[in-house]
């Protein structure tokens, strides 16, 4: 995701530090993005020189102090509350004080890393669709502590880097996740009761709504371990059984098999 969100702003013509933890991790998003923007290339879609512009574009860090004149800082880690409010504090340490700093979360309250930073006016949520290149839209999470300046902001640059912005609330879940996974959760259920093969339900759900992937294929690509965490933070909020985690769901993350990027999950890659 962190590479894909800097793939899209220097596509715009902006600089993009991508921070990771070790040079390692770093040079591996970076790899995904010159792979990427490879393909375009050989398909004709892309020609070298826009390439080179992008790629020219995005520099790595690994130490956080690098961050400190960026505009805005889009944190991307993992989903778990109390990192990502270790994080805030320490780029609150270093960002410049007019620097918005924004959450990609999918679910978790933004406005429990607003509170942890001395300026909780200039948090909110800047949350991408994976793949963060190639999906348009954006959702922008506005916590109660979030003034308008980095609202407007927020709005303005998703607007510059190409996508599609749209407001919501700091609800869990906002919008997209807030509707899709209890579509998702329900899905995981009908297998389980033996209504239908995890194929013809993704078969039904391509062909009868017109969806890109079914569900199965879809919970890959987000990760189950990602879904499930999704989940059990809708059915706290919420306490609606359709947010409760299927069993199966949480089986499979015990035995690692993650989806895509662990090459199984429901299906096997």
């Amino acid at each position: 995701m962190a590479g894909g969100i800097a793939e899209v702003v220097a596509r715009a013509g902006m600089r993009a530090i991508l921070r990771a933890r070790s040079e390692a991790s770093a040079a591996t998003a970076v790899k995904q993005v010159t792979s990427g923007l490879a393909r375009q290339v050989d398909k004709g879609k892309l020609d070298a020189a826009e390439r080179d512009r992008i790629l020219a574009n995005i520099t790595t860090a690994t130490d956080l102090g690098a961050l400190g004149a960026c505009d805005i800082i889009i944190e991307s880690v993992v989903e778990d509350l109390a990192t990502k409010q270790q994080l805030f504090r320490d780029l609150d340490a270093v960002a410049t004080p007019r620097a918005i700093l924004a959450t990609n979360t999918s679910t978790l309250p933004v406005v429990e890393m607003a509170k942890v930073v001395r300026q909780p006016e200039r948090v909110c949520g800047i949350h991408f669709f994976n793949p963060a290149q190639v999906l348009p839209l954006v959702e922008i999470v506005r916590p109660i502590t979030a003034s308008d300046d980095t609202i407007n902001r927020s709005v303005t640059f998703v607007k510059a880097i190409g996508k599609d912005g749209v407001n919501v609330l700091d609800r869990a879940g906002f919008i997209v996740n807030a509707l899709l996974f209890p579509y998702l959760n329900n899905a995981i259920r009908m297998l389980e009761d033996g209504t239908a093969s995890m194929e013809d339900i993704d078969t039904a759900m391509k062909g009868g709504c017109n969806f890109p992937m079914g569900p199965f294929a879809l919970l890959d690509l987000v990760g189950l371990d990602t879904s499930l965490s999704i989940l059990d933070t809708l059915h706290a909020s919420f306490g609606d059984e359709n947010f409760a985690p299927r069993p199966m769901l949480r089986k499979l993350v015990a035995e690692g098999r993650l989806g895509r990027k662990t090459k199984a999950g429901f299906y096997v890659y």
